[in-house]
C-alpha cells in the first residue's frame, strides 16, 4: 500500500513537472530573449517599413498570419475587416488569457531617416498621404509575435489558453465606416471564447525599459465631432448682403473655451475641448456660404461627457441663429472611445510580477492620467483588463526632447521590445497559475 502511494506521489509530480509553473517560463524567456529579440527586431522593422492605415491592414494580416500558422496555431482571419485571432491552447484546462495588439499606422509621411523607413502612401479623406507607424502600432504587432512564438515552443508546459488578439483601426476607421475592437466584439470574438482577463501594451517616449501604468480610469473617453455652420455667401466688399460663418464660427471656438474652464467641476477630474480645424472659402474676396469645424472631445466622466455635448450643441445653436445662420451639430461624428479603465484589484495584483520584469524598481512608474482615448477600452467593458506604457526611448537620450507619438519623427528603440515581451510572458503565465 505505501509503495503503491509512493508510485503515485510520484506519477503526479513528473506530471506536474512536465506541466511546469510560472518560475519556468520567467527563466526560460531570460535564456531565450536575445535570439527572441533579433527575430521581433526584424519582424518589427519590417511592418515598420510596410505600413497600412485603418480598416485597409491588408497585407499586415497576411504577414500575421503565416507567422501564427508556422508556429500551428489555428488562425481566425477577416474579423473587423483586417483582424485576426489565434488560440493557443496548453496541455490542461485552465483560465483564458487575452493578448492584443492593434495594427493601424498613420496619414503621416515618416522623416525619421531610418533605413527602413516608410514610403509608402496612399488615400485619406480623399487625399494622397504618406503613411507611417508614428504611434508604434508596428512594436506592439512584433511583440505580440514574439510573445506567440516563445508560448508555442513550451505549449507542453502550459495550463489555460491564450488568445493573441491583432486588431485593425485602433486609431479610428475611415468616416462612415465601422472598425476596430468595438467591431471585433461586436462580431463575436468574446462570444465563443470568452477570456477571463486582457491585457494590452503601448509604447510612448519614456526611458527605454520603464512600464508606466495607473489602476481605474487611465487614458480619456474621446469623442470626435463635427459642426456645419450655414450662412449666406456674399462679396467680401459687402458682408450685410451675407451671413459670414466664419464670424460665426469664431465666436463658437471662443465660447468652446468657457466650458471647461466655466461650466464644470473639474476638481477630480479633467476634461478636453478641443478645436482640430476649421474650413471655409476659397478667396480672400468671397464671404462663403458654409464652415465646416472639427475636433475632439476628452473626458473621464460619463456625466461631465453628457454637460460638454450639451453646452457645445447649445453654444454653436445659438450663436449661429443669433447670427442669422444655422449650425448642425454630429457628437459623435464617426468612432467615438470610452474610458480606458485599469480593473483596480487587477492592477494591485500585477504590480509585484511586473517589478520582476523592470531592470530596477524605480522602473515601474504610476503615472499620471492620459487624455489620450484607446479603443481597448471596449475589451475592459467585458473582462478585467490592464493596460499599461512601455518606455522606448534609446538608451542615452532624453527622453523629455525625443518626439512623441503621432509625429513624423517618432523613433521606436528595438532593444526596449524585450521588456514588452517579458512584461506579457509575466502577466500571461502569473495568471494561468494563479500565482496573483
Amino acid at each position: 500500500m505505501i509503495f503503491k502511494l509512493f508510485l503515485i506521489i510520484c506519477s503526479l509530480n513528473f506530471s506536474l513537472s512536465l506541466l511546469g509553473s510560472s518560475d519556468f517560463f520567467v527563466n526560460q524567456v531570460d535564456l531565450e530573449s536575445e535570439s527572441l529579440l533579433k527575430k521581433v527586431t526584424e519582424w518589427r522593422q519590417h511592418l515598420h517599413q510596410h505600413p497600412e492605415l485603418s480598416n485597409r491592414e491588408f497585407k499586415t494580416a497576411k504577414y500575421i498570419e503565416k507567422h501564427l500558422k508556422s508556429l500551428g496555431l489555428e488562425v481566425e482571419t477577416g474579423i473587423a475587416k483586417t483582424g485576426l485571432i489565434a488560440i493557443l491552447k496548453g496541455s490542461k484546462p485552465g483560465p483564458m488569457v487575452a493578448l492584443r495588439a492593434d495594427m493601424d499606422a498613420l496619414p503621416v509621411v515618416e522623416q525619421t531617416g531610418l533605413p527602413f523607413a516608410s514610403k509608402e502612401r496612399s488615400t485619406f479623406n480623399g487625399l494622397d498621404v504618406g503613411v507611417m507607424h508614428a504611434c508604434g502600432h508596428d512594436a506592439h504587432m512584433a511583440i505580440l509575435m514574439g510573445v506567440a512564438e516563445f508560448f508555442s515552443k513550451h505549449q507542453d508546459k502550459l495550463v489555460g489558453s491564450i488568445m493573441f488578439i491583432f486588431q485593425p483601426a485602433e486609431e479610428g476607421p475611415p468616416v462612415g465606416e465601422e472598425g476596430g475592437a468595438k467591431l471585433m466584439l461586436k462580431e463575436g470574438i468574446f462570444k465563443k471564447n470568452k477570456p477571463d482577463v486582457v491585457f494590452g501594451l503601448h509604447v510612448n517616449p519614456a526611458p527605454d525599459g520603464v512600464i508606466a501604468y495607473r489602476e481605474g480610469p487611465t487614458m480619456a473617453a474621446a469623442d470626435s465631432w463635427k459642426i456645419i455652420i450655414k450662412g449666406k455667401q456674399a462679396h467680401g466688399s459687402a458682408p450685410w448682403a451675407g451671413v459670414d460663418p466664419i464670424m460665426i464660427s469664431s465666436q463658437i471656438v471662443s465660447a468652446f473655451n468657457t466650458i471647461v474652464s466655466r461650466k464644470l467641476d473639474i476638481r477630480n477630474l479633467p476634461a478636453v475641448v478641443t478645436v482640430g480645424s476649421i474650413h471655409g472659402g476659397v478667396r480672400s474676396n468671397i464671404i462663403p456660404d458654409e464652415v465646416i469645424m472639427e475636433g475632439t472631445v476628452r473626458t473621464y466622466d460619463p456625466k461631465m461627457r453628457e454637460k460638454i455635448i450639451e453646452e457645445m450643441t447649445t453654444i454653436a445653436k445659438s450663436t449661429a441663429e443669433m447670427n442669422g445662420g444655422s449650425a448642425e451639430v454630429i457628437i459623435p461624428n464617426g468612432n467615438n472611445y470610452p474610458v480606458t479603465i485599469n480593473d483596480p484589484d487587477l492592477t494591485k495584483r500585477v504590480l509585484p510580477v511586473l517589478e520582476k520584469v523592470v531592470d530596477r524598481k524605480e522602473f515601474l512608474v504610476r503615472t499620471d492620467r492620459s487624455t489620450g482615448a484607446e479603443d481597448f477600452s471596449y475589451y475592459a467593458q467585458q473582462v478585467p483588463g490592464f493596460f499599461f506604457f512601455l518606455g522606448v526611448t534609446e538608451a542615452g537620450k532624453d527622453w523629455t526632447k525625443v518626439a512623441g507619438n503621432h509625429s513624423p519623427f517618432f523613433v521606436v528603440s528595438d532593444e526596449s521590445l524585450d521588456t514588452g515581451v517579458k512584461a506579457f510572458v509575466h502577466l500571461t503565465t502569473g495568471y494561468l497559475f494563479k500565482e496573483y
